[in-house]
């Protein structure tokens, strides 16, 4: 009897390991690790605070069932293809330095045995994170990095929810050309000759020698002319000597590309040598923080920025108005750009894991390259996300588009942005042109 007893124990043991005697959704990974990637200190610590913030509100909605919230990740409290295996954040601050970024990315990976990356906001940490991620063959999901190179690199591990800075860009130039035919609400058709002349100030990142490029050769294809173009060092700690090399060049349309202190000194600097062209233009970062608008109050007033989200698409999409409650009570912010892309950036997370199924990378690999999450369930305005898995940009979504916004001063006496473009979605009249300091 003994020896039957022994026999049978042995085998139920041997039965257990093979996985024949244990339901599917108990093999499933109980939890699973992304590891993510941000500034959280430093000049972009802002930033960081609300990527953060967005990230982990996505993973609170995943792990728990929220059923009013109009998302199929809100229903299922955890991934339930995998057993309603629960999501767990490891974040990591990479000081907006690539190299310590690109370390980190390996820690994640050997030591935290993460299975997969979400970040980084620096297109230049990126860079060399989604690199580190590719050598391992590490899926990497990044939310909020725009420099266009990005997606152009044949990676098979990286995979992009946020448009790029040369469909932002390209936003820019039509909202000019809207000016010139009478499409922005609230301004009678402005004469070309008096916003051709440009100048530029971009900060030396990867990031913004991007965004400079982009609008030499974009002002080029829509007969605008580039009067000046500047990189300088980020996180300046004086920007005199630039805004008088802009003042100089006399333009009618200022663009910057800058982080948030950056953008804050800007603006500061711009006010101090009482410079007032007929348009000021962010490209985002900085000039979309909560800081920026407490910093500066006022001085903002008729300032544009490109983004993907603002307080106003709560308006246009109940999803969007639900996920900003919960994010309001968490930060006492409403969602911006960079939070609300960091949220899609995890939501996306969430479907691939779900299709997948599993953590093995070749099935997060294939789930992504044929995900598709429709629009009406992101807070942002996109018509989806779905990966391209074709042409030049391997890994980019395909169905996102850009806002752009500008600062005014509600009847609450608050200043807060409103959507000026698309033309067709439009919250209020352009204030043009931007007032005197």
């Amino acid at each position: 009897m003994r020896s039957i007893a022994k026999f049978s124990m042995v085998a139920l043991g041997v039965l257990a390991v093979m996985g024949l005697l244990v339901p599917s959704a108990a093999l499933a990974a109980k939890e699973i690790k992304i590891g993510v990637i941000y500034p959280l200190t430093g000049g972009a610590a802002a930033a960081g605070r609300e990527l953060r913030a967005g990230a982990e509100l996505a993973v609170k909605i995943a792990n728990n069932a929220m059923a009013d919230i109009n998302m199929t990740m809100a229903k299922n409290s955890g991934i339930k293809n995998m057993g309603g295996a629960k999501i767990k954040l490891i974040f990591k601050d990479h000081e907006g330095n690539p190299t310590l970024g690109a370390d980190l990315a390996k820690k994640l990976i050997l030591d935290d045995k993460v299975d997969g990356i979400l970040g980084c906001y620096f297109s230049s940490v990126t860079k060399t994170v989604s690199a580190v991620c590719e050598q391992y063959g590490v899926p990497m999901i990044n939310g909020a990095s725009t420099s266009p190179p990005l997606t152009k690199r044949g990676f098979k591990w990286f995979w992009r929810t946020t448009p790029h800075d040369k469909w932002f860009t390209k936003d820019l130039f039509e909202l000019l050309v809207g000016l010139t035919k009478g499409k922005v609400q609230g301004v009678k058709a402005v004469s070309k000759k008096d916003i051709i002349n440009l100048a530029s100030a971009c900060e030396k990142t990867e990031w913004g020698s991007h965004v400079s490029g982009l609008i030499e050769s974009l002002a080029k294809e829509y007969g605008f002319k580039v009067k000046k173009s500047l990189l300088y060092a980020k996180e300046s700690p004086d920007l005199s000597s630039e805004v008088r090399s802009l003042k100089a060049a006399r333009p009618d349309v200022m663009l910057f590309a800058s982080y948030t202190s950056d953008a804050i000194l800007m603006v500061k600097t711009l006010k101090a040598q009482k410079v007032s062209p007929k348009i000021i233009w962010g490209q985002d970062a900085g000039f979309e923080k909560p800081e920026f608008r407490s910093t500066l109050g006022d001085s903002i007033v008729g300032i544009l920025t490109r983004t993907v989200f603002l307080p106003k698409v709560v308006e246009i999409k109940k999803v969007a108005g639900q996920v900003n409650k919960l994010y309001k009570a968490k930060t006492g912010n409403d969602l911006g750009g960079a939070s609300a892309r960091a949220f899609t950036g995890l939501q996306a997370w969430v479907h691939v894991l779900e299709k997948a199924g599993s953590t093995k990378p070749a099935d997060i690999q294939k789930a992504a390259n044929t995900i598709h999450i429709p629009g009406k369930e992101l807070v942002v305005p996109w018509a989806g996300i779905k990966f391209s898995t074709t042409g030049e940009e391997l890994g980019q979504n395909v169905l996102g588009s850009g806002l752009i916004g500008q600062y005014q001063k509600g009847k609450d006496g608050k200043v807060g942005l409103e959507i000026i473009y698309p033309f067709d979605v439009s919250s209020a009249g352009m204030i043009f042109p931007f007032p005197k300091y």
